[in-house]
C-alpha cells in the first residue's frame, strides 16, 4: 500500500544524539480533498507503541462554502483518535454516535470487529469559514481485542488533565506523564500527550514507556546539540531519558505506549493481525455488509484497487 513515509538521508542513527534513534520525514496525502502529512506507518518504522498511524492536518484555511467532506468508510481492528488544535470536525457512526470535536476534546473511536464512520466540517464552519489543524492518528488492538464490539468515548477539553510550569504548558491525552493521568481508556497502554513550549523552556521525556516518539507541529526542538525542524517524528531510543529545549515556540505531540503484541497487516483503513480477517473485511464493504450511518446519505467510499501488504 502507499502508506510510507522517508527517513530523512541527514539524520540517519550514526547522526543522531543519544536518545534519538531515527527521524522520519512524512509524506503527503489527500484525505477528504485536503493534504496531509503522514509519518505513520514507514517503511522503517511501523509502529510506536499501539499507533500505527499519524496524520497531521493543517494548519489551514477553510473559506466560506468550502468544507470537509471525509465520506463513510470502514475501519476494523483499531482505534482513531482525532485531536483538534483549531477548527472543528463532526463524527458520525455506525454505532449511532453523532458528536462534533473542538480543540482541546479527543474523539475515541474503537473499531474493534467493524464500524463505518465520516467526518465533515460542521455548518458553522461551512457557512463562515474558518481554520482546520490536528492530528488523526490510529491505535492498533492487541490480538485479543481486535474482535470487540465497536465503542465511541468523547472527552471534553476540561477532563484531560493538565499542568504549566517554567514555560512549559501540557495536557495529557492518554496515558500518565509527570503525575498526571488521563480519564481516556485504551485496550492497550498509550501514551499521548500535547505540549506548547516557550522559546528557551524543556522537558524530560522520561524512559517508562517502551517506546516513545516527538512529533514537533511547530517550531524547533534541541536535543543535546541537534536542533530538528518540525514537522517530522523524531523516535526516541528505548530506555532513555530524552530532554527537549525549545529553540522557538514549540507546540509538540509525544506518542509512546507499550511495544504491540506482534505485527499487524495495514490494508487502506483496515488494521489486523490477521491476512484473512483483512481480506474478509474488503468483501464485507465490497458487499456493504457493514452497518448503515444514521444521518448519512448513500455515497461512500468505494474500496481501493491495490494488493494486500506483506507482514511487516
Amino acid at each position: 500500500m502507499s502508506f510510507q513515509a522517508a527517513i530523512d538521508p541527514n539524520r540517519s542513527s550514526s547522526r543522531c544524539p543519544p536518545g534519538v534513534e531515527m527521524v522520519i520525514v512524512p509524506r503527503s496525502a489527500d484525505v477528504g480533498g485536503f493534504a496531509v502529512r503522514r509519518v505513520l506507518p514507514s517503511r522503517h518504522k511501523r509502529m510506536v507503541g499501539p499507533f500505527v498511524f499519524w496524520d497531521q492536518m493543517g494548519p489551514g484555511e477553510l473559506v466560506s462554502g468550502q468544507g470537509m467532506d471525509v465520506l463513510p468508510h470502514p475501519h476494523i481492528g483499531l482505534s482513531t483518535v482525532t485531536y483538534l488544535f483549531d477548527g472543528a470536525i463532526t463524527h458520525r457512526d455506525s454505532i449511532g454516535t453523532e458528536q462534533e470535536i473542538t480543540p482541546g476534546a479527543i474523539n475515541l473511536m474503537t473499531a474493534g470487529r467493524g464500524v463505518a464512520h465520516s467526518e465533515r466540517s460542521p455548518l458553522s464552519i461551512r457557512e463562515q469559514g474558518g481554520r482546520y489543524f490536528g492530528i488523526q492518528s490510529w491505535l492498533a488492538l492487541p490480538a485479543a481485542d481486535e474482535e470487540m464490539a465497536p465503542t465511541f468515548a468523547h472527552h471534553a477539553k476540561e477532563a484531560l488533565p493538565r499542568a504549566d510550569w517554567d514555560g512549559v504548558d501540557l495536557r495529557v491525552i492518554m496515558g500518565s506523564f509527570g503525575g498526571l493521568s488521563s480519564p481516556v481508556t485504551s485496550p492497550h497502554d498509550a501514551l499521548y500527550v500535547d505540549v506548547l513550549l516557550q522559546p528557551g523552556a524543556g522537558f524530560s521525556v522520561p524512559p517508562e514507556a517502551e517506546e516513545r516518539a516527538l512529533y514537533p507541529l511547530e517550531g524547533r526542538v534541541a536535543i543535546g546539540n541537534q536542533v530538528y525542524e518540525p514537522m517530522q517524528l523524531l523516535v526516541l531510543a528505548p530506555g532513555a531519558t530524552v530532554d527537549v529545549r525549545a529553540v522557538d515556540r514549540v507546540r509538540l505531540s509525544l506518542l509512546g505506549g507499550a511495544v504491540m503484541d506482534g505485527p499487524r497487516y495495514i490494508w487502506w483503513n483496515f488494521v489486523s493481525s490477521s491476512r484473512e480477517r483483512i481480506e474478509a473485511a474488503q468483501q464485507d464493504w465490497k458487499a456493504q455488509r457493514f452497518a448503515h450511518i444514521p444521518g448519512e446519505t448513500d455515497a461512500f467510499v468505494p474500496l481501493p484497487d491495490y494488493p494486500l501488504p506483506k507482514l511487516r
